[in-house]
């Protein structure tokens, strides 16, 4: 049996590691709004989450590689906190280490939330120049990307443009020698991860509009290999070498990009109804817009704590996040609730 040790709780996951220095990433029924995580949960969500981000991980590890590795919980000593290691399944990804880079690399095909707000009031977003006479929900000429720096908990995420992003992730990443990435990999770093994320929400938009979805913007998290299985002393390190005249260097850092976190779902995402969509108004969507539309009519100030979510909000969110599995996937919810498999 594999021993584990808490790291920390995000907003929605729980992180361990075990003792041969994977991750377990435990996505639970908590859910944030505007960067504050709510006291009402939504029943079998981290399930949804997780199904889902499987099911992406197989279907785009042709375009990028990514930090999956299990999802059989089985082996593993559940913290006592957590209750069985039964409460697990369906919620495990037995991850890769990566170092993580520190961006969100937002993707957007349509305008909607703060894309929207910023086009308004300047005619781009995050720097990209758009077509004049754009409406709330417009699909765009071609996707964009638009990157965010990862905020910690309880803060906000802030967008920002391109090179804003090749400057943040040149001092946030250290080399072996300890001093800054350096703008010219950053460079390369960041090049790869726009191209990569395009490519990713070109393929993912198509599937999901084939049953009815259209994913108006989403967003990845990438990570840099750091080498599990090659040598174990080096596996968890968050060092790199940038020279090119190391005899020992690994291929180049952009070259060893990994897909980690979760992966389009309706946390991530917005998923809209294709069959209502209409441009110029607010969408019928599978995703978490249905509680930000709630929080928006209550006397809040978008601090935590934020306020508990009625049942009719509760059940009509959980109803939209299986409707958005089920689409996408294909398959059964309940059949994944009881067997941990994601088919029909």
């Amino acid at each position: 049996m594999l021993a584990e040790a808490f790291i920390r709780s995000g907003k929605v996951r729980d992180l361990y590691r075990l003792s041969d220095g994977r991750l377990v990433l435990v996505a639970t029924d908590r859910i944030s709004a505007f960067d504050v995580i709510l006291p009402t949960t939504i029943p079998e969500k981290g399930r949804v989450l997780t199904g889902l981000s499987r099911f992406w991980f197989a279907e785009t590890s042709g375009i990028v590689p990514n930090h999956l590795r299990a999802t059989d919980p089985s082996g593993i000593a559940a913290d006592a906190a957590i209750g069985s290691i039964d409460d697990w399944r369906g919620r495990v990804m037995i991850c890769q280490p990566a170092t993580v880079v520190p961006i969100e690399a937002v993707v957007r095909g349509y305008l909607a939330g703060s894309g929207w707000k910023e086009y308004r009031a300047s005619g781009s977003v995050c720097g990209v120049r758009l077509p004049a006479g754009l409406r709330e929900g417009d699909r765009l000429p071609e996707p964009i990307f638009t990157p965010a720096t990862k905020a910690d908990q309880g803060e906000h995420d802030e967008n920002i443009d391109f090179d804003s992003m090749v400057a943040h992730v040149a001092r946030s990443i250290p080399t072996a020698g300890g001093e800054a990435f350096g703008t010219h990999v950053a460079g390369a770093v960041a090049e790869r991860i726009r191209e990569t994320s395009i490519a990713l929400y070109r393929y993912a938009a198509a599937i999901a509009e084939r049953v009815g979805i259209l994913v108006a913007d989403t967003k990845f998290e990438f990570g840099l290999d750091a080498g599990t299985g090659r040598d174990p002393d080096r596996a968890l390190a968050t060092t790199w070498s940038t020279r090119s005249d190391d005899a020992d260097a690994w291929p180049r850092p952009e070259e060893r990009l990994l897909l980690i976190d979760e992966a389009l779902t309706p946390d991530s995402s917005r998923f809209w109804d294709a069959a209502t969509y209409e441009p110029g108004r607010s969408q019928v969507s599978f995703d978490k817009q249905f509680v930000r539309d709630w929080l928006e009519t209550q006397a809040w100030d978008k601090t935590a704590p934020g306020p508990a979510l009625p049942d009719e909000v509760v059940a009509g969110t959980r109803a939209r996040y299986v409707e958005a599995y089920e689409r996408i996937t294909g398959a059964s919810f309940e059949r994944y609730l009881t067997e941990d498999v994601i088919a029909s």
